[in-house]
């Protein structure tokens, strides 16, 4: 008999599976460890109908459950009937998210958080079942299928695409330099700012190895006629998004307006693979107001959380913070994917 976990191995290599890339096995495998993830389901007609893959780890005696590093949303996931009527799809959905509950309230944690996809809205069974939400925003566009209109629709008070085309006189894009190049523009990103990357190389590596395995992964760079790269964006996807998930750029050459530059041929690309562009958020007031000049539609994400009572007493004696410190945050939906210099 199949453990839920070789039955959901299936589950994500099925053609027509609904799976987003962050909750997809072999993603699982790279960010947390072939062995070091495992899930809950339930299942309809002998078929998965609800998800929640999760990684369990142990610190202090204290059993936590987060959201993996470098993935962007998880939680719970559910495959919908065709065509099937509001009050139905309620009650679909309360039945199966109280299984995954039953089932997760079994493993006895002591503290939870995750944030869901953006198709998922509906939380009232976690509420119900003690949990809490907090909300974060991304930004996506929805309909990347028609460029030229995607194009028209920028706000001309932001400039975009004037900042595009002035890059494009300067830069040429690039998918074929290595992804060492990438991290040392994103290293350098962090510096500027006094931060040092949460990401070592050799994470980041081993999920560009799975990407590329999976065929889900493009490198964009912005180079010069001197080969000076600008900055460079790593782009991922799935059947029905992709997504902006790693990006850097040199401080000193700021002003060539690559970022722009990128983001706009990472939308072209991505509409011959996907429908939907995600710029994977932020609650950072001058990112998202760059994003928002590319015309997306800001779209919330639900972060559930929940604490035992001696996680709770161990947040107020300030040792929750010790206990995750080597582990990126997840703050209302944003991955802190960074960590303070000390030196600073």
């Amino acid at each position: 008999m199949l453990s839920s976990k070789e039955k959901y191995r299936l589950y994500c290599q099925e053609k027509n599976t609904t799976v987003p890339i962050f909750s997809r096995d072999w993603w699982l495998d790279a960010v947390c460890g072939e062995n070091n993830w495992d899930v809950l389901i339930m299942e309809k007609d002998h078929r998965i109908a609800a998800s929640l893959p999760y990684s369990l780890h142990i610190k202090h005696g204290l059993k936590m459950i987060q959201q993996p590093e470098l993935t962007f949303t998880s939680g719970v996931w559910l495959e919908y009937p065709p065509h099937q009527k509001p009050a139905k799809k309620l009650s679909y959905e309360k039945k199966l998210m109280g299984g995954i509950i039953r089932q997760l309230e079994s493993l006895k944690i002591d503290y939870f958080s995750q944030t869901f996809s953006p198709y998922i809205t509906n939380w009232l069974p976690f509420y119900w079942a003690g949990y809490q939400q907090t909300t974060a925003y991304t930004q996506r566009i929805e309909d990347i299928a028609d460029i030229e209109k995607l194009w028209q629709s920028f706000p001309n008070e932001n400039n975009v695409r004037n900042n595009i085309r002035k890059a494009e006189k300067r830069l040429i894009i690039r998918n074929d330099l290595e992804l060492a190049e990438l991290i040392r523009l994103k290293d350098l990103t962090f510096a500027r700012q006094g931060l040092t990357s949460a990401y070592h190389y050799e994470f980041i590596a081993r999920v560009d190895a799975a990407c590329q395995e999976h065929n889900a992964r493009r490198m964009f760079f912005a180079q010069d006629a001197q080969g000076r790269v600008h900055a460079a964006l790593y782009l991922i996807w799935d059947p029905d998004s992709a997504y902006y998930i790693l990006g850097g750029e040199d401080p000193d050459l700021r002003n060539s307006e690559a970022n722009s530059l990128l983001i706009w041929e990472a939308i072209k690309f991505a509409s011959t693979v996907t429908r939907v562009f995600d710029f994977e958020g932020s609650m950072i007031e001058r990112i998202e107001r760059f994003f928002r000049s590319f015309s997306p539609v800001q779209t919330p994400l639900l972060t559930i959380t929940k604490m035992s009572r001696r996680m709770k007493l161990a947040h107020h004696g300030n040792q929750l913070f010790k206990a995750i410190a080597n582990r990126p945050m997840v703050l209302g939906g944003e991955t802190l994917q960074y960590v303070r210099n000390k030196k600073q």
